[in-house]
Order: C-alpha cells, then sequence, then structure tokens
C-alpha cells in the first residue's frame, strides 16, 4: 500500500469506524455506556448556553468575563468526552468541533478556496484576544456553528450501535493528546487553560474506566485508577501554567498509565488504525524507539525490508555514480557526521559556483513525516529522491541512466540480485534500497529519551528546566510536536505542518530584512497556490540540532543563540515587519538570559549519536 493511499484510506477508514464501536465486555449495546451518554448532553448543553451567552455578549448585554467564564465551563464539558469523541469521530471533530485555529485550503474546482476554521480552539482564541470586543459578531457566529454542527452528531448517537473494546486505544491517544497538545498551550492558544483542562481530561477518563472496566486482572484496574487519581492530584496542585513540571508529570502518571493500558488492551486495537495512522499502538512508551510505525509513512513495507535491502541503500546513498557527472551523492548534502546535514548554509549544486535553493535538513528521522522538503512538494521518501534526481541543479539525471550504470557495474547487479531475484535492477527496488536506509536513520536514544524511558538515572537540572519551557512558556511545542519535535501532528501522526514565522535574510534583529523565499506557496502543488502558504515553510525536527546548522530555510542563523532570539522577539512581524498571516505568534515571550541557556541545555540533550556512529 503507497503512502498516499494510506493517507487517503484513513479519512474513510474514521468515517467507518465512527459508526462500530465495540464493548470490553465485547456485547452489543443499543446505547453507550451511562457515563458516556451523560457526557454526550452535557456537553450538548453546554453549547447551548455558549450560544446564548455569546448572542447576549454581541448584543452587548454582559461582559466579556462573563464570556470568558462560560467558554472555559463549555470547553471543561467537551474535554471530559474528548477521549471517545475525537477517537471515533476524529475527522468531524477536527474539522467543526475542536480542530486548530488554522485556515485551511479547500479544492473548489480547480483552484483552492481558503476556508476560515472553526471550534472551540477558534473561540478560545477569539474570546481571550485583545481583539475580542471587535469581533462579536464573529464569535457569536462561530459559537452558533460549533452548536450546530455538534447538534448533528449528537442527535444520531441515540441510533448507534456501541461496542467500546477499542476505548482503551482511545484513552492512550488522549494521554498522547494532553501532552503533546495540552499541557503546552496548543488547545489553548488564548486562554492557556491547558492545565485545567487536562485535569477535566483525566477525570472524565477516571469516571469511565471504574464505571466501564469491570473485567481482567484487579491489580492492573486498581493500578490504572491509582495513576489517574494520582495525575489528577498533581494536576491540581500546579500553581500555574508557567511554573507546571511537565517532565515529572510525563515520567510519573503520562508515560505509566500510557503503558499499563496498552498492557490491558492486548491484541484489541482497531485493523484500520495500523494501517492508516503514523501512531504504533504496540509503543510502550511516548518516548520508545518504535512510538511510530516508519513503513506508514513510506511505499516501502515492512515485510519487504531487510539487511541486504538496507545495505545496498546504504551502498548506493554514498556512492556519485548516481549523478550525471559522478560529482554528487546524498551524501554530499547529508553527511552523517553533521547530523546527515552538510553544514553550509544552502547546499552547493552541480553547476559550478551555484548553490541549490536551500539549506539541507537532516535525514535523522526524516521518514517521520507525509510531506517532504521545505516546501512540502514531495509526498513520499520515493517522490523526494525523484526531485533530486531529476533536478539539473544536483543529480541531473534520469532513472534510465542511473539503473544503466547500476546494470554495467557487476558489483551492483549481484547485489540487486541477491536482494530481489532475476530483473532486479530496476526504478522500484533502486527506490526501495534508497528508501531502507533512508528509514534506518532513527534517532530516538538521546540522553532525554533514556531519562524519560527510565533507562538514565537522571539529568542536568538546566535540561529538565529546558525542558519545561519548551513545552510551557516558550511555547515550542505549539509547533515541535513530542516525541519527534516536528510538526507531524500527534496523536494519529498523520499530517504534517508548516509554519510562517517571518524568517529574516540575517539574524540581524535592528535593521531586519525579510527573506524572499515564498515557500510552500510556489511548490507547484496547484492546490496549494493560496496566499495562506506564502513564506510557510515545514516544522522540521529540532532533534540533532546540536550537529546540524545552521538553520532555518534559508541557513541565516549559525547559532542556537540566535535562532532563540529570533523566537523571543515573535519572528518578523514581532521585528516590526509586515508578514502575510504570520502563524507564530509575535508577542515577544521575555525570555531571561538563563531561560535561553536552560533551552539550549534541552536541545542538546537530543544529540543521539546511534545512527551516525553506524
Amino acid at each position: 500500500m503507497s503512502a498516499y493511499y494510506k493517507k487517503t484510506v484513513f479519512a474513510l477508514a474514521i468515517a467507518f469506524f465512527a459508526l462500530v464501536f465495540i464493548s470490553f465486555s465485547g456485547k452489543t449495546s443499543s446505547t453507550p455506556p451511562q457515563v458516556i451518554t451523560n457526557y454526550f448532553s452535557d456537553f450538548s448543553n453546554a453549547l447551548e448556553i455558549l450560544d446564548n451567552t455569546a448572542n447576549s455578549y454581541r448584543q452587548g448585554k454582559i461582559t466579556l468575563d462573563s464570556l470568558q467564564h462560560t467558554l472555559k465551563d463549555t470547553r471543561i464539558s467537551y474535554k471530559k468526552v474528548e477521549f471517545f469523541l475525537a477517537f471515533y469521530y476524529a475527522e468531524y471533530v477536527n474539522s467543526h468541533i475542536n480542530g486548530a485555529p488554522l485556515m485551511q485550503i479547500e479544492k473548489e474546482g480547480t483552484r483552492p478556496k481558503v476556508v476560515s476554521p472553526e471550534g472551540l480552539q477558534v473561540l478560545d482564541e477569539l474570546v481571550f484576544s485583545d481583539e475580542a470586543d471587535k469581533e462579536k459578531s464573529r464569535i457569536a457566529a462561530v459559537a452558533k456553528n460549533v452548536k450546530s454542527k455538534y447538534g448533528v452528531l449528537y442527535n444520531s448517537l441515540s441510533s448507534q450501535e456501541f461496542k467500546n473494546q477499542y476505548n482503551l486505544t482511545a484513552m492512550r491517544l488522549q494521554l498522547v493528546r494532553i501532552f503533546s497538545m495540552g499541557v503546552t498551550g496548543f488547545d489553548t492558544p488564548g486562554s492557556l487553560n491547558g492545565i485545567e483542562e487536562s485535569r477535566a481530561s483525566f477525570e472524565g477518563m477516571l469516571v469511565f474506566f471504574t464505571e466501564n472496566y469491570n473485567q481482567g486482572n484487579i491489580a492492573d484496574k486498581n493500578k490504572v485508577i491509582e495513576l489517574f487519581k494520582g495525575g489528577l492530584a498533581y494536576l491540581n496542585s500546579s500553581e500555574s501554567f508557567e511554573d507546571f513540571d511537565r517532565l515529572t508529570f510525563l515520567k510519573t502518571y503520562i508515560d505509566p498509565l500510557y503503558k499499563k493500558l496498552g498492557e490491558m488492551q492486548g491484541n484489541n486495537i482497531p485493523e484500520y488504525l495500523k494501517q492508516t495512522s503514523g501512531w504504533n499502538p504496540e509503543s510502550t512508551s511516548v518516548f520508545a524507539a518504535d512510538f511510530l510505525n516508519p513503513y506508514y509513512f513510506t511505499e516501502l513495507n515492512k515485510e519487504d525490508d531487510s539487511e541486504a535491502l538496507r545495505k545496498l541503500g546504504k551502498s548506493l546513498f554514498y556512492d556519485p555514480v548516481l549523478s550525471s557527472d559522478g560529482s554528487l551523492s546524498c551524501a554530499s548534502c547529508h553527511n552523517p557526521e553533521k547530523g546527515f546535514t552538510d553544514g553550509v548554509p544552502k547546499s552547493l549544486s552541480s553547476v559550478q559556483g551555484k548553490t541549490v535553493l536551500r539549506n539541507a535538513p537532516t535525514l535523522l528521522n526524516a521518514v517521520y513525516a507525509d510531506r517532504y522538503f521545505y516546501d512540502l512538494r514531495a509526498f513520499s521518501l520515493e517522490q523526494q529522491a525523484e526531485h533530486v534526481i531529476f533536478n539539473h541543479e544536483e543529480f541531473n539525471t534520469a532513472y534510465s541512466d542511473i539503473l544503466k550504470k547500476l546494470e554495467n557495474d557487476n558489483t551492483y547487479a549481484d547485489q540487486f540480485k541477491k536482494v530481489f531475484g532475476k530483473n532486479a535492477v530496476n526504478r522500484e527496488n533502486f527506490s526501495k534500497a534508497l528508501v531502507s536506509y533512508v528509514l534506518s536513520l532513527k534517532s530516538f536514544d538521546s540522553p532525554f529519551d533514556k531519562y524519560v524511558r527510565g533507562e538514565l538515572e537522571d539529568i542536568p537540572a538546566e535540561v529538565k528546566r529546558g525542558f519545561n519551557l519548551f513545552t510551557g512558556k516558550a511555547n515550542c511545542a505549539t509547533c515541535h510536536f513530542a516525541p519527534t519535535f516536528s510538526g507531524l501532528v500527534p496523536p494519529f501522526y498523520n499530517e504534517n505542518e508548516s509554519e510562517i514565522l517571518g524568517v529574516l535574510v540575517t539574524p540581524d534583529n535592528k535593521s531586519p530584512q525579510l527573506d524572499g523565499d515564498l515557500g510552500r506557496i510556489n511548490n507547484q502543488v496547484l492546490t496549494e497556490y493560496a496566499w495562506i502558504y506564502e513564506r510557510s515553510f515545514k516544522t522540521t525536527t529540532i532533534r540533532n540540532v546540536q550537529l546540524t546548522a545552521p538553520y532555518f530555510h534559508n541557513g541565516a542563523y549559525s547559532t542556537l543563540e540566535e535562532v532563540i532570539d529570533f523566537y523571543d522577539n515573535g519572528g518578523g512581524e514581532g521585528l516590526g515587519l509586515s508578514v502575510t498571516n504570520q502563524t507564530l505568534g509575535s508577542d515577544a515571550l521575555d525570555l531571561t538570559e538563563q531561560e535561553k541557556k536552560d533551552l539550549i541545555a534541552f536541545l542538546k540533550s537530543l544529540t543521539d549519536l546511534s545512527a551516525v556512529e553506524k
């Protein structure tokens, strides 16, 4: 199954399985568990109140404080049942109930149409902004729309047959969602009420689990309840969003719950989820090396991969014979000693005196993406290689020329034959070999990973503080999602985000000049030729950044200190430039010098040389 086909099937599979619910006991019921029914009803009532309150605010009858209080209550009501709704109705919830407040595009004929976001996250951003008074009509309209869209779903629930054996999986995904999007502030861009909402989510799952899990090992059940209660108490002890110790929360409650629910889940995993999500339900830690399934993202199937295939791919990766004049190999721009980058702002091309358009990103964990290149123009690793092969400033060749060289090389011909059999040297097998090697360049064994997994007793205090800053005050984790610390969106990990930062030509904050590269809007994917993608670039991983300087798509920033200063100032817009649709918040972060040092200490703790050493 191709990577593109897998992603297409995902929406269809979600829609189908939204109609099928399987219970812990395996018995079919005409109604959902009572606690879920109550949550459904409570959320419906809360949306009704929110609609009325937003309308009253539009008419000037109530204060903004009153509206904010009502929105908080509504979101708390949703969070109690989010684990259920966002699992079984993932696409619908993301599109209409609680999707990110980012404009999207829909195809209208042959042209892309910009569509405004809708849902509770949009309201959170609007209602808790300085522009709330000017946005009264829009707030009222969004509130009414959410009520209407949920009403469609709510009215269909009574006619559903519910089976719930997948609810352990749903809760595990909710734990990932809480950690990566809840306590980081991603889900509450205006109110930063993520800690209180995470409490509500823990409470909802605890009540559901206690009332509905009545089989199996009693010790397992009691352990899960103990962890949920402990997590609730820990969330209740938080003094503020910025002071919350997310690392302790992860190690003490999120990861142990994730593991224990996984043990209880056993083989009750939806088959469609295995095939259509990058998440691996069989993993035992959010920071496990197998938390994601690399074969979801490629056209290479696991059963076709092998050490021999990987060895062949490695030989091809380092061989300049692939380029037309024999001057470039894949390793020319992706040197393992530099974290599989090349250490220069923009890579040298095959044309004398010229460079390619952008900086070379790391290949470590590169497989974990649904789109490739900074402008997201490729939809698979196989396509990514094709762009390099055909580009006249890079390999400047064609598959036919490469295959002819390989066929005429006895060593390669023998290697291909050993791996594939007769008629082995062809385009498909060539791509499989290269992908197999790139797929093997995994990086989840850094000191930080080992500490989270309990394989390392301790890490320096500045690293711990840096992680809590990264996932809290500094807002880094709202774009660089754990555990890849890239734009691969949790909890299903099946799509990449791109961001508009307003990157400068040079890191000169006193005389800032906007870089001229327009990014995604020029990626030649015609359905994405829309103003919302002007200067939009893929959110790449920050793992191994200690090895991969210089930074950003233009390679203009030589040090991590320069990068953090750029973010601290609010990107291009924060420096006073006009940046269309900047998705990075323009307000200054006001990081202290010590906080900046702590952030860098955390970033360096994500350095993993295991793939390099191999």
